[in-house]
């Protein structure tokens, strides 16, 4: 979890992934298209990556992945971010954060 903590804080938006998951790959396109150039660990490329992935499962992220940090804080998996986007109050946690400056 310490990892998971500290890799979280180093950057404005992170995501923990898996190259071979489809929303995954939807989540961090959904956040380079609006302009966000988010830190990504892909953990089955990680040899800490299960580690990680039952850090993730323990902070309430089922499944495990992807899991995103906006400002060092869980946000949630792909259902919350989604949701997030859609209300409009992604951009604004996103600004918050200094990930977009519009």
């Amino acid at each position: 979890m310490e990892r998971i903590t500290k890799l979280a804080s180093q950057k404005a938006v992170v995501i923990f992934s898996k190259s071979s998951c489809g929303m995954s790959h939807a989540i961090k396109r959904l956040f380079y298209e609006q302009g966000v150039g988010p830190a990504i660990y892909e953990l089955d490329e990680d040899t800490r990556g299960k580690e990680m992935e039952w850090a993730l499962m323990r902070l309430g992220c089922n499944p495990s992945v992807p899991a995103v940090f906006v400002g060092g804080k869980f946000v949630g998996s792909a259902n919350t971010v989604m949701t997030l986007h859609l209300n409009g109050s992604l951009k604004k946690m996103l600004r918050d954060a200094g990930a977009l400056w519009l």
